[in-house]
């Protein structure tokens, strides 16, 4: 497994991010897309050749696109979300980078209840759309458990469907964060570095925290993507902290530090 670094925890313009990631020791960069330079309404075709010209002279890779842009379950914005999103695989389409990752929303309860089909289709047009172009759409693990979110893909029924495994966000849910790993191996095709602890009388609220310092076992968390068979990236993000820039750092070195990550 390669360790990346999503470029919105480094407070800095993209392109120093980028440098940074190189000197830190990632292999590659998860590029987030929304509301900035990278978006892909901003970012013409000549920008877009640039990009990975830069990126190559560094000898960065993307590990995936993150196009977060709130979610599918309102009905006010999705017919917005879902064009917007297909303009997001254009432009994975012209980065040569087949991944992009966001969060749905939260899938409901009730399979039978019109929000859940309404979530469906729309993840099911967007899934469609990335398949047709090579792609595929990564929802993010998080607000249900692992079991929940692969019997929502399953009723997708698209090749595009897939999953950006996150173990802080279970964690912090309460979730299993180990076992959900194999629950959803047949779906997981990128995945979070992040940790976490669930609410608690000691610590209050959920929250994230440095890589290493909370309550994901991360030896027992790579075992298990090891059991599957994952051979992607483990992508730091730290949405968090005094000093997110020596967090990452520090996880970095952590992560390299376990048995089946490259150095």
């Amino acid at each position: 497994m390669k360790v990346g670094v999503i470029s919105a925890s480094l407070p800095m313009d993209t392109r120093a991010a980028l440098t940074r990631c190189k000197e830190i020791g990632a292999h590659g960069v998860q590029l987030w897309i929304v509301n900035n330079d990278l978006d892909p309404r901003t970012l013409d075709r000549s920008g877009r050749e640039d990009l990975k010209t830069f990126m190559a002279g560094l000898g960065l890779e993307r590990s995936a696109l993150c196009g977060d842009i709130g979610g599918f379950a309102n009905p006010a914005t999705v017919d917005e979300h879902v064009a917007r999103t297909k303009e997001m695989f254009d432009l994975c389409v012209d980065l040569e980078t087949p991944i992009l990752t966001t969060h749905i929303g939260l899938v409901p309860e009730d399979t039978g209840s019109a929000a859940y089909s309404d979530l469906l289709a729309a993840v099911r047009e967007v899934a469609d759309y990335a398949a047709e172009r090579g792609c595929c759409f990564a929802t993010e693990t998080g607000p249900e458990s692992g079991q929940a979110l692969a019997e929502f893909l399953v009723a997708v029924r698209s090749p595009g469907a897939k999953v950006n495994y996150d173990p802080a966000n279970l964690c912090m849910a309460g979730f299993d964060q180990i076992g959900d790993v194999r629950i959803l191996r047949d779906f997981i095709v990128h995945t979070h570095a992040k940790d976490g602890v669930p609410q608690s009388a000691e610590t209050g609220g959920p929250r994230e925290v440095p890589l290493g310092q909370g309550e994901v076992n991360f030896p027992e968390y790579l075992a298990a993507l090891r059991d599957i068979g994952y051979t992607g990236y483990l992508t730091i993000e730290r949405e968090c902290g005094d000093d997110p820039e020596a967090d990452i750092v520090e996880a970095v070195r952590f992560l390299k530090s376990m048995e089946g990550v490259e150095a």
